[in-house]
This record gives structure tokens, C-alpha cells and sequence, in this order.
């Protein structure tokens, strides 16, 4: 019974909790399995700068972000939520290489517009609301160093809501979206890390 318990340890230690296939993710994604390889060793780093289980917790990924675990961003949460597919509040390795595939050239570009619009949809809703597009504009701001005042944030939003909305139900559907950014393609200019062509 004991050479079980020990054989069982050591397949736990060698492939940690959420740990898949670089083969499998590379037939499910843009990346080549070297790729893989090399977020793996990233992946690594990650989830044990704060906590040592091979998991990437939200302090980890904060901290990898922003260098600063315990910041508080709606644009970073909104991330984290977006790559912790499991709503187990923690990214396993497949969960992170998945969601960084959307970052990756050779995603098409509808792909990486759905990503922003699920970012833009806080409450999942289907529909991009003017609060929420005021509360993603407010957060993304937060990471630049430009200041904007609260009724230069609603003008922004009100105008966007004037420009994007076309069939005026006071909120942005996907189609509304889509036409969006195909008129603005700019938009997905962050959704591509270039160190990956």
C-alpha cells in the first residue's frame, strides 16, 4: 500500500494539479509545442511567487501583471476572470495557455473581438451596458497616466453609446460590436503580443 501512496506522489509532484498535454494544447490552440514548452516554464515561475502549488492564484497574477499582488483593478479582475475558466479561482496551466492563445497572431481577429466584448460584458449579460463600458473605461485609464475627469469619462461613454448603439436599445449587442471594431480595428491593436510572429 505504501508503494502506492509513493508512486501516486510522485505522478502528483511531476504533473501538478490542472497540468496538461504541451501536445494536446498544441492541437487545441495557435501554439507549437515549444511554445508550450516555454509558458510552461513561465507558467511555473508564476504560480509559485507567492504560493508554491502550481496553480496561479490572483496575487500571482497580479503581481506578474502590475508587480503589485494586492492592487486593486477592475481591469485585472476582469482578466483573471476571463482566464480562470473554471470559476475555481485559481488558472491551471491549460486554463493559461488557452487564454493566452487568444493573444497570439494567428488568432483570427473575430476571436479576439468576442474576448474584448466578454471583458466589456461585466455581468455576463450579453449586452455591453453604458455602466459597464463607464467602469471598463475608468479601469483601463487607470493604467496609463492620463487623467480624465468624471464628466469627460461620461462624455466619452455617452458618445461612444451615440456612435455604437444603432438600434438605440441603450446598450452594445455583439453585431454592434463587431461594426465597432471593424471601423475601428485599432481596438484589437493590444490583443496581439507581437514577440510571438
Amino acid at each position: 500500500m505504501l508503494a502506492f501512496v509513493k508512486c501516486f506522489s510522485l505522478k502528483r509532484a511531476k504533473h501538478p494539479r490542472g497540468y496538461e498535454d504541451p501536445h494536446v494544447l498544441a492541437s487545441e490552440t495557435p501554439f507549437t509545442v515549444n511554445e508550450i514548452e516555454a509558458l510552461h516554464d513561465l507558467f511555473k515561475k508564476l504560480s509559485t511567487s507567492i504560493i508554491n502549488d502550481g496553480l496561479i492564484h490572483k496575487e500571482e497574477f497580479l503581481l506578474a501583471l502590475f508587480r503589485n499582488g494586492s492592487m486593486q483593478n477592475l481591469f485585472a479582475d476582469r482578466v483573471f476572470y476571463m482566464f480562470d475558466r473554471k470559476r475555481n479561482g485559481v488558472i491551471e496551466f491549460g486554463e493559461f495557455v488557452r487564454s493566452l492563445s487568444i493573444f497570439h497572431p494567428y488568432t483570427p481577429e473575430h476571436e479576439k473581438s468576442a474576448f474584448m466584448f466578454k471583458l466589456f460584458d461585466l455581468h455576463g449579460t450579453g449586452f455591453i451596458e453604458p455602466h459597464e463600458l463607464k467602469k471598463m473605461v475608468g479601469a483601463l485609464l487607470g493604467e496609463t497616466d492620463l487623467e480624465l475627469s468624471e464628466e469627460s469619462i461620461e462624455a466619452i461613454v455617452e458618445q461612444t453609446m451615440l456612435e455604437v448603439d444603432t438600434n438605440k436599445d441603450g446598450k452594445i449587442d455583439e453585431e454592434e460590436w463587431k461594426e465597432l471594431v471593424a471601423k475601428n480595428p485599432s481596438i484589437l491593436k493590444n490583443m496581439t503580443l507581437p514577440y510571438l510572429k
